[in-house]
């Protein structure tokens, strides 16, 4: 079981690099003033997405889940992370709905916009997910 839950850490960890990196990009990208470096960030941006970003995700809930099997279901922590769990998965495909309103010309935010959800909504997020973990409050 050991090495389940060191393939689950690396792939929790794949996934939450994109969901820090991609807004990132987002920044970069409405920054840009020329077409070759706008459709860069565009390849770029989609290569994360769906090339790092996405697999890791799943393959976060699918050892996840395993895990889940292995050790079984215990305490309301476990059901407030996975409430968080979910809040990062909506996290992930709103990323998704900004990238592809880049891509198709319909960004409607500045770059001050992408700084802030460059760290806001993820980070927090993720240190519940660890306290509660490692404390188990409930």
């Amino acid at each position: 079981m050991l090495w389940v839950k060191a393939l689950h850490i690396i792939f929790m960890v794949t996934w939450f690099a994109g969901l820090f990196y991609l807004p990132r990009l987002f920044v970069y990208h409405v920054l840009a003033e020329d077409r070759i470096s706008i459709d860069r960030f565009k390849v770029m941006e989609r290569k994360l997405y769906f090339g790092i970003m996405t697999p890791g995700m799943v393959l976060t809930a699918v050892f996840g889940f395993w895990l889940w099997l292995g050790y079984g279901i215990t305490g309301g922590w476990m059901m407030a992370k996975l409430a968080l769990v979910a809040v990062l998965i909506a996290h992930h495909f709103w990323l998704g709905k900004l990238m592809r309103d880049l891509r198709d010309g319909r960004n409607r935010h500045g770059h001050v916009f992408y700084r802030w959800i460059n760290e806001i909504p993820a980070a927090p997020i993720l240190f519940l997910v660890v306290i509660l973990v490692v404390v188990k409050p409930f």
